[in-house]
């Protein structure tokens, strides 16, 4: 039935003005626009902007220069990113009257399981750089509005903290291939006691890129001991640094400045323990450079990939495909889906969009593999069309860290009600009733610029 909402007694008791009655029918899109005008109605404004250019701008002001130049940053001249928007504005919605699509389902299927809406969380690796306790505060975003959350292998909480902050609520683990095989049997050993729902392993980050944002910066945040909590919590990991303690390597002798001082003492403070006792300790700085030796392998294989059949019970992804005949190469192993990925731009500059990309691999291998489009989501219409161009969900990664860096939990939660909300209402007005109602002919080519 639909909802007749009145105005609110608050408001007559503030003397506002009366609102006006606003007919709302069943959808989180509604919903959304019924809350921030009722708001309104009391002078209040959204903490959040609506819009994702003003959000950027506003996280960006909140931010230092190193947590922008590392979450906001892409590869080389950013002709990545730049293509990521472009391959959007290439295509346009074409809305469809009276269709009466009063209730709308954007509930999805994945790998088994039944998801509220096809928008899930990207994996992003030391998110502290915008927020405290980043990864928890994501985590219990995810779960207070029903979003999969797909946990970081570089975060800063370990898994097992992410997951009691979530409950029941849906999680994926992403897997960076380590040059320790052993340690890559631990990492998804504990991904399957967390609870997690599938394997994400990331594929496209076997070294880094060249991020001149970062590198003008001198800046990587795993050197400081942020975005390797997954690591100083892994039995594996310890055992590696205990040994590397242990029989040191003979080192040129280390040049004492100020950033080397400061250097320290993050990474003391980033240390699992108390923060005097990790000074006093080699093992915090033994961590960092552990990490930086071994985090991911370089000479990663598809051999390497044919063995996770054998290694995990999970449903195993693979992000980071851009080519049809590696995703055809990746489903004849075995794998449940693949994430369409070039890394939100921040890894090879002047690569092919991800959605592009998505384009040629559903045309090329059809409507069977289950596909996830990452790189370049930035609102509800952008996941209308990449679920138009055969996406079955897709994940969501800048927005929700500017929404963390804004707001915390609260700044996460409204960016994804923001976005599906937009969705659902794009849904209502191009007459999809559920999310497999969003198909390509609801869309045009479109010229850009």
């Amino acid at each position: 039935m639909p909802v007749t909402v009145t105005s609110p007694s608050a408001a007559s008791a503030l003397g506002a003005p009366t609102a006006p009655t606003v007919p709302t029918a069943p959808g989180a899109g509604l919903a959304r626009l019924n809350t921030i005008y009722r708001q309104g109605i009391l002078g209040r404004r959204p903490e959040i902007p609506a819009d994702f250019g003003e959000l950027e701008r506003r996280a960006r002001r909140a931010s230092s220069a190193a947590a922008w130049a590392y979450v906001a940053g892409g590869a080389g001249e950013g002709r990545t990113m730049r293509r990521n928007r472009a391959a959007f504005d290439g295509w346009a919605i074409v809305p469809r009257m009276a269709s009466a699509a009063v209730e709308r389902d954007l509930s999805v299927d994945l790998l088994g399981d039944r998801h509220a809406t096809p928008v899930l969380l990207a994996p992003v690796g030391a998110a502290a750089l915008m927020g405290d306790d980043s990864d928890l505060q994501i985590a219990r975003a995810a779960a207070a509005t029903g979003t999969g959350y797909i946990l970081s292998n570089q975060a800063c909480s370990p898994m097992e903290d992410c997951a009691a902050a979530m409950g029941d609520a849906s999680r994926w683990f992403q897997l960076y291939w380590s040059k320790d095989e052993r340690l890559v049997d631990s990492l998804i050993a504990r991904a399957e006691a967390a609870g997690a729902g599938a394997l994400v392993v990331t594929l496209d980050t076997t070294v880094l890129g060249w991020r001149p944002q970062d590198l003008n910066l001198g800046s990587l945040p795993f050197t400081r001991g942020q975005g390797i909590a997954q690591y100083t919590s892994d039995p594996r990991f310890r055992e590696i640094v205990a040994d590397r303690v242990a029989r040191p390597a003979d080192k040129p002798p280390t040049t004492v400045t100020l950033g080397a001082v400061r250097t320290l003492l993050a990474i003391a403070r980033n240390h699992p323990g108390r923060f005097w006792s990790n000074l006093r300790s080699p093992l915090p700085r033994a961590s960092v450079e552990t990490f930086l030796d071994i985090y991911s392998n370089p000479g990663l294989s598809w051999d390497h990939l044919a063995t996770l059949r054998q290694r995990t019970r999970l449903p195993v992804v693979l992000k980071g495909i851009l080519h049809p005949d590696d995703a055809r190469r990746a489903l004849d192993l075995g794998v449940d889906a693949l994430v369409v990925s070039n890394h939100g731009g921040r890894q090879v500059d002047n690569s092919i969009a991800s959605l592009d990309a998505l384009v040629a691999i559903r045309d090329e291998l059809g409507a069977e593999p289950t596909l996830l489009l990452d790189s370049g989501i930035r609102t509800g219409a952008d996941v209308f069309t990449a679920l138009a161009l055969g996406a079955n969900a897709v994940l969501l990664g800048r927005p929700y860290m500017y929404g963390l860096a804004l707001a915390g939990q609260r700044g996460v939660e409204d960016v994804i009600r923001n976005v599906v909300a937009e969705l659902d209402l794009t849904m209502a007005l191009t007459g999809a009733r559920d999310i497999s109602s969003i198909t390509r002919d609801l869309l045009r080519r479109a010229p850009v610029g």
